[in-house]
C-alpha cells in the first residue's frame, strides 16, 4: 500500500514534516512494510518557509533586518532544493508575534524587514521569489516594503519621507517615485501565497477586519481604512494600478495589494502554491490512501486550508483522504461535502492544552494507527463482500449443477 502523508503544520507546536513522521510510525504499527511518502505541506501562512524547505531537501537562511518597530531583528527565510526559488514569510520580519500584545499599535509598525529579505534574497542571485503574507503586524499597504526596494515617497511638501513607512503615515503620502526601485525587483518573479481575498479598504478591508487583532482601537481602525483609501488613489495615479478592489488586497494589512502594486507581484492561493512547489500530484497518481491533517479541523478547513487543498489534488486521481486535527469542531463534518472522505482526531481523550502539546507526538502515533485500523476492516470487508457477490457476465453453478 502507498500512502501519501501530507499534513500541515500543528501550530506553535510541531512543523508538517514532525506531523507526518509522527503518523507514519503509527502507520508502522499496522503496516510495517507501507510505502509511506511524507510531504510536508502548508498554506501560504506560518510553516510555509521550513514545510517547503523540508520537502525540497533545500536550506534556511538567517537575516538581520529591521521589525516591525524598526528594531533590529533576526529572520529566517528558505532556499528550496533546486537553489532557484526563495520562500519568504513575512513574519518572520514583520509578524505580530515580534511585538509583545499589550505593545501593539499598526499606526507604528511597517513591512520595512520584509523588502530587506526580498532584497537579500535578490542579492544571492534568486529571481523567483515565493512570499506567505500571514501573521503580520502591519496596516502600512505595503510601503515599508517598498521603501526597501528604493521606492520614494513623497510628503505633502515636496520632501521625501525618510522615516519608516507605517499605517498612521500613509495619510502623509502625496506622490510616490518609483525611479529608485531595485532594478532586480523588475526581473524578478514574485508570488504572493496567500488563502485571505479581503480588499484593501471597506468593512472587508484590511483596517476593519484584522486591525483589532493588531491592536488597534475603533478610532485606529477608522484612521487606518480612511489612510488606505486615501493610499489606493495615489498608487493608481503614480504607479498605474487599481488595488482598490484587488482580490486579497488586504491581506497582511495591505501587503498583497503593495506587492502588486511595487513589485509587479502575482497573487495565488497558498495551498494550490505549495502543492506545485512540492510536486504532490506526481505522488498522488498511484497513491492508495493520502492523509493530512492541521491543528484544528472546522468547517472552514473547506476554504483555502492545507487539508481541502490536498483532498482537490487528490480526488484528481480518486484516491481517498483522511484529515485527522488536533481537534475537531461541531461542524467539522461540513468537510466531507469538500474532497476529504474521513476524520479522526489526535486526542482519544479529554485534556488540557498544556499536555495536548506535550503529547502530540504520541497521540498522533496513535491516530495514525487508529486510521489504518479502520481502513484494513474496510478492505477485509470490501473483500468478504466481493467474495459472495458474483462478478457481472459471469455465470455462476449451485452444487449438482451441470
Amino acid at each position: 500500500m502507498k500512502i501519501v502523508i501530507a499534513p500541515d503544520s500543528f501550530k506553535e507546536n510541531l512543523t508538517s514534516l514532525e506531523v507526518a513522521t509522527a503518523i507514519e510510525r503509527g502507520i508502522r504499527r499496522v503496516l510495517p512494510k507501507a510505502r509511506c511518502v511524507k510531504i510536508p505541506m502548508a498554506d501560504g501562512g506560518e510553516g510555509t518557509v521550513q514545510s517547503l524547505v523540508d520537502a525540497t531537501a533545500g536550506s534556511l537562511l538567517r537575516k538581520r533586518v529591521r521589525g516591525p518597530r524598526g528594531e533590529p531583528v533576526s529572520a529566517r527565510y528558505g532556499i528550496v532544493g533546486d537553489g532557484e526559488t526563495a520562500v519568504i514569510e513575512m513574519a518572520e520580519a514583520s509578524g505580530l508575534p515580534l511585538i509583545p500584545r499589550a505593545e501593539r499599535n499598526p499606526l507604528e509598525t511597517t513591512t520595512y524587514g520584509t523588502g530587506e529579505l526580498i532584497v537579500d534574497a535578490m542579492s544571492r542571485g534568486i529571481k523567483s521569489i515565493i512570499i506567505g503574507i500571514g501573521g503580520s503586524a502591519t496596516v502600512d499597504c505595503g510601503t515599508g516594503m517598498a521603501q526597501a526596494l528604493g521606492v520614494k515617497f513623497i510628503g505633502a511638501n515636496g520632501k521625501e519621507i525618510t522615516t519608516l513607512c507605517s499605517g498612521g503615515m500613509l495619510g502623509q503620502i502625496a506622490k510616490i517615485d518609483m525611479s529608485g526601485l531595485d532594478p532586480r525587483v523588475r526581473k524578478a518573479r514574485i508570488i504572493i501565497a496567500s488563502d485571505v481575498d479581503n480588499p484593501l479598504y471597506g468593512r472587508r478591508g484590511a483596517a476593519y477586519v484584522f486591525g483589532p487583532q493588531k491592536g488597534a482601537t475603533p478610532e485606529m481602525v477608522k484612521l487606518l481604512d480612511s489612510n488606505l483609501r486615501r493610499a489606493a488613489v495615489v498608487i493608481k495615479r503614480d504607479c498605474g494600478i487599481d488595488v482598490a478592489k484587488l482580490k486579497g488586497g488586504g491581506a497582511a494589512g495591505g501587503l498583497g495589494a503593495g506587492l502588486v502594486a511595487f513589485a509587479r507581484a502575482r497573487m495565488k492561493r497558498g495551498v494550490d502554491l505549495v502543492i506545485e512547489a512540492t510536486q504532490l500530484k506526481r505522488y498522488l497518481r498511484d497513491a492508495d490512501l493520502v492523509i493530512t491533517g492541521e491543528g484544528r479541523v472546522d468547517f472552514q478547513t473547506a476554504f483555502g486550508k492545507t487539508p481541502a487543498g490536498v483532498a482537490k489534488a487528490a480526488k484528481k486521481f480518486r484516491v481517498p483522504v483522511v484529515a485527522i486535527g488536533g481537534g475537531l469542531a461541531d461542524d467539522a463534518r461540513g468537510v466531507y461535502s469538500h474532497g476529504i472522505d474521513a476524520l479522526e482526531a489526535v486526542a482519544a481523550r479529554d485534556m488540557d492544552l498544556a499536555e495536548a502539546l506535550r503529547l502530540s507526538r504520541q497521540h498522533l502515533e496513535n491516530a495514525g494507527e487508529r486510521v489504518m485500523r479502520l481502513i484494513l476492516i474496510g478492505k477485509s470487508l470490501g473483500q468478504r463482500r466481493a467474495a459472495r457477490v458474483p462478478r457481472p457476465g459471469k455465470r455462476t453453478f449451485r452444487a449438482g449443477q451441470q
